[in-house]
């Protein structure tokens, strides 16, 4: 059977990307790649260095809400969700587990994460986090499901309006990190060396975590005879 090209792939409807072959495998990969990224995301804020810029607006407005972590970012996982409409951006199943599972996993990581106390141990636990976080990123890209309501939000402004997608990228995740730095949220060392390492760490990773996929079109055909 012909794998599929890349923009063969990104070409498939969310429903042709499921009948693509190998699900049970991304459906595991998917969730645990996610909740790699929610445990990551609770070893950051244990370490008290510094959030990623979207995570900086969810641990403000817990701060003033009284909601755990993990429900602040499944309630603007889903706000954001909404934002593709007009976008028309289309999500797939990996886009609605994202807004679910990170959330949940971030929770369950609090919980069972300590606090730290002392220089070294919060940048043992950052640094340990940043991997964490990058290799789930990469599991969850490689399973090849949709992106996350967050991606899908500035590559769908980078669609619609023509702005280019580092423009779109960094111009949402400057707002947001300012909004949630007024509301009280963690910035710090931690936030920039994020910023910095975490596309080429979550890059590394995801060179081995891509699953190929098998074009809906071809997974009944048989294969072609070898001459």
């Amino acid at each position: 059977m012909t794998k599929a090209a890349p923009r063969e792939l990104a070409q498939l409807t969310p429903i042709e990307q499921l009948r693509a072959g190998r699900l049970p495998l991304r459906m595991v990969q998917l969730f645990v790649g996610l909740t790699l990224f929610g445990a990551a995301m609770a070893g950051f804020v244990r370490s008290g260095l510094g959030l990623a810029p979207w995570d900086v607006l969810h641990y403000g407005v817990t701060l003033h809400t009284g909601l755990s972590l993990g429900t602040v970012v499944i309630v603007f996982g889903f706000l954001v969700l909404l934002l593709w409409i007009p976008l028309r951006q289309m999500p797939g199943l990996g886009t609605i587990a994202n807004v679910v599972w990170i959330g949940v996993s971030a929770d369950i990581g609090l919980a069972l994460l300590p606090e730290v106390h002392g220089l070294p141990a919060q940048l043992a636990l950052f640094a340990g986090s940043l991997l964490v976080n990058g290799l789930g990123g990469g599991m969850y890209i490689g399973s090849q499901l949709g992106p996350g309501p967050r991606d899908g939000l500035m590559t769908g402004l980078h669609a619609r309006t023509g702005v280019s997608l580092r423009l779109a990228r960094t111009g949402v995740e400057v707002t947001v990190l300012v909004i949630g730095w007024f509301l009280g949220g963690i910035v710090g060392f931690g936030t920039i060396l994020y910023a910095l390492a975490i596309g080429p760490v979550t890059q590394f990773f995801l060179r081995f975590c891509i699953i190929e996929l098998l074009p809906a079109r071809t997974t009944a055909q048989a294969p072609a005879a070898t001459p």
